[in-house]
């Protein structure tokens, strides 16, 4: 989120002092601000990602091969243990395996969940706003309830998790395997390109296979997005409610 807001600021005020329109200015700020806030993300959240992929699969017997073929033979006890496992067999390479299609994932996941929550949000104001509104003391005016708010925001970012889940879910399918899957080679395991993950993954499910666990990600993304993008507003506002409390 910092680095969204900085780039967005930065970006925004060099595009407008070149000319552009506002809307184009928006466009490209935003966009930008994505592309910033994944990269960011990633140098942070690859490592814990690879720990935790390990772990989820690390309990596949020998007769689920055929499901998880060629996946990761270590055993973890915890996920300390698998972080010095993974260091001491690949390096710190190793902590980032799948970095590159993480950020392809999350990059225009980011902009496309940005870009419909905008959306939604603006969408379900001018359809229920009135609806959710309370009345000032004047009785003539409506001025949106915390409440109301807090449930707009939940929403948009529901149905904008489902929308960038929808349109992301094959590259994070294929940045998943990249993560926990080994290809052999002489008797040797070494990681899987990206071809080659995308080859297997359709010749084991055709280009359904790619959608595999969409309403699971959809529910965390859901659950995760709102929680953070309902926090962040009302921090907002908190922290404009407080500037606007000092003296001038």
């Amino acid at each position: 989120m910092t680095a969204l807001e900085v780039t967005k600021s930065n970006v925004g005020t060099v595009t407008v002092r070149l000319g552009f329109s506002d809307t184009t200015a928006m466009a490209i700020a935003n966009a930008a601000a994505g592309l910033s806030s994944a990269m960011a993300a990633q140098l942070v959240w690859t490592p814990i990602d690879v720990v935790s992929q390990r772990l989820m699969v690390q309990g596949c017997s020998t007769s689920s091969k055929n499901i998880l073929p060629n996946v990761s033979s270590y055993k973890y006890s915890n996920g300390l243990d698998a972080f010095r496992k993974i260091v001491h067999a690949d390096g710190l390479r190793g902590l980032y395996r799948g970095f590159g299609i993480s950020t392809l994932t999350y990059a225009p996941s980011n902009a496309v969940w940005w870009a419909s929550y905008s959306v939604a949000h603006r969408l379900i104001w001018g359809g229920f706003g009135c609806y959710m509104c309370k009345k000032d003391e004047s009785g003539s005016a409506n001025r949106p309830d915390c409440r109301a708010m807090l449930a707009v925001q939940g929403l948009s970012a529901a149905m904008a998790s489902g929308v960038s889940a929808l349109i992301t879910m094959p590259l994070d399918t294929v940045k998943t395997r990249l993560q926990v899957l080994d290809a052999e080679e002489n008797g040797r395991r070494r990681p899987l390109t990206i071809m080659q993950t995308v080859r297997n993954l359709v010749r084991e499910g055709g280009f359904a296979a790619c959608y595999r666990g969409l309403g699971p990600r959809w529910a965390s993304m859901s659950m995760s997005a709102t929680t953070m993008v309902t926090t962040y507003e009302f921090l907002k506002r908190m922290s404009t409610k407080s500037q606007g409390s000092y003296p001038s």
